[in-house]
């Protein structure tokens, strides 16, 4: 009989690629992962790992291992599921990716709700992009990554995955308080001249705001880069620069920024919530869902 231990560590070296990394994430010497897969070899009776270099890569063996392991976690995670419908109070512990503008305007009430409908519910929360969490949740670092979509830009659809639309988040130009009073249909002329303020190159946010700006006739003047929206804030309030920034942002108070809608159509992103699909109807899940939907009712339109 296969250890099913032994085989978890085998999938978690297909998603992580090392030895090494395995036993960060799960917090055991890359010596005892090793000792750990040579068990599992001896009872397969073929080798599952060959060394390339100083890193190693699954067989053939190995990788229907993997396959199979993966339908027997998702069938215990099922399992789990219906175990928690059948209690009458939510336990346990659900792990949030989110990215920083959500953190900011709904991570406080989520919490609120939660902690008074669900005390037994322990909910833990890590700032991290989509392209970085959702393929961690598929080693189940992470239970629900909530991500962003531009126009144009669809977040790619992985079979393993349940999603589901949260809210429209509506893009704006954002320029500086003394820029109050300028004409929307010259918007594009003016931010031209302008120094902009981005998200890193690779990004999508990054990708798509040249696209517009491309597409209105001009190269954005990209001379300030960071992942931290609360300095694009702040950037644009001091007049330093201008940016596209999503309503989001400004919920927490009153926006200082004047801040004009993109010409031709409403832009917005969609922001999505996605988890394992074993995991969708999971009573602990769907109350994080549900307490998601409620944050964003609430925030003033």
């Amino acid at each position: 009989m296969l250890d099913l231990h032994r085989l978890r560590l085998l999938r978690e070296l297909k998603h992580r690629g090392t030895i090494t990394a395995v036993a960060a994430a799960l917090n055991y010497s890359p010596s005892t992962i090793s000792q750990q897969l040579s068990l599992l070899e001896a009872e397969a009776g073929v080798p599952l790992l060959e060394p390339i270099g100083r890193r190693v890569r699954l067989t053939p063996q190995a990788e229907i291992l993997v396959t199979h392991t993966g339908i027997v976690l998702r069938q215990l995670e099922a399992a789990e599921a219906e175990i928690a419908q059948s209690l009458t109070e939510l336990t346990g512990t659900v792990r949030i990716a989110a990215f920083q503008t959500v953190l900011l305007a709904l991570l406080p009430p989520v919490l609120t709700n939660l902690r008074t409908q669900h005390p037994g519910l322990r909910i833990e929360v890590l700032q991290a992009e989509p392209q970085i969490a959702l393929p961690k949740m598929l080693a189940h670092d992470y239970d629900l990554v909530i991500a962003e979509e531009y126009p144009g830009h669809p977040l790619p659809r992985l079979a393993e995955f349940h999603y589901r639309e949260l809210c429209q988040d509506h893009m704006r130009i954002a320029l500086p308080p003394t820029d109050r009073g300028t004409d929307p249909d010259r918007v594009w002329e003016l931010v031209a001249e302008r120094p902009w303020i981005t998200e890193p190159h690779g990004t999508t946010s990054r990708q798509w705001i040249r696209e517009l700006c491309r597409n209105a006739g001009f190269e954005p003047d990209i001379r300030y880069t960071t992942d931290d929206l609360l300095v694009h804030r702040r950037l644009v309030v001091a007049g330093h620069a201008v940016a596209i920034l999503p309503d989001l942002l400004w919920l927490d108070h009153r926006p200082e920024a004047v801040l004009i809608d993109i010409p031709d159509s409403p832009h917005a992103r969609r922001i999505v919530t996605a988890c394992r699909k074993e995991n969708a109807a999971h009573p602990a899940i769907e109350a994080c869902q549900t307490a998601l939907a409620q944050a964003v009712l609430s925030q003033p339109q």
